[in-house]
């Protein structure tokens, strides 16, 4: 099947090639350890870890948990699919040479759109901002960090990442639209 080409923006090389130039092997182990909590064997792992933990609590709390599973669940599936119909070369095989200065190899070379750790992390932040508004400015900023990680490993675009945020997002909020419209049928 023939995928379709994403285009890469100016920003984007521009953002990309600034990072290569600064790119320093001190810095790529501690980016490669915070990336890792969107990888989404974690996110999936902690959600139903959370799911089964949040069994015996509130209503509240099991709804939460709930929502977030099935919002992880989702966004895991969902980059995996658009990968497949979409292709975009990641900026580490564009904007660094021989020399990689410690940036790690990422994924498959045409995989670049969207970020799915950004994706999860968008729809996270998401469901757990909702469960938990008064939390929702951490939650959103830790989320922002995390996925800014995939940038500055050189492994997504800066509008990979931005678009990745705002499907995982809007994933989530069309999940809670089905999940709210669904329990206010009534049950017979």
């Amino acid at each position: 099947m023939r995928r379709w080409r994403v285009p890469i923006f100016e920003f984007d090389t521009a953002i990309a090639r600034a990072i290569a130039r600064r790119a320093a092997p001190e810095w790529e182990r501690p980016l490669r350890l915070a990336t890792l909590l969107a990888d989404e064997r974690l996110v999936l792992g902690l959600s139903v870890g959370a799911w089964l933990l949040t069994r015996p609590q509130s209503r509240h709390r099991r709804r939460a948990a709930s929502h977030i599973l099935l919002s992880a669940l989702v966004t895991s599936a969902l980059p995996h699919a658009l990968k497949n119909v979409l292709a975009q070369e990641r900026p580490d095989r564009l904007e660094l040479g021989r020399k990689r200065h410690g940036v790690p190899k990422s994924g498959k070379a045409l995989d670049s759109f969207p970020s799915g750790h950004a994706v999860h992390m968008g729809a996270l932040a998401a469901a757990i901002s909702r469960a938990w508004p008064e939390r929702a400015g951490w939650v959103w900023t830790g989320g922002a960090l995390i996925s800014l990680t995939r940038i500055a490993l050189l492994a997504h675009w800066a509008s990979d990442v931005l678009a990745g945020a705002a499907l995982g997002a809007g994933v989530e909020c069309l999940l809670n639209s089905l999940t709210e419209a669904r329990s206010d049928v009534p049950r017979q």
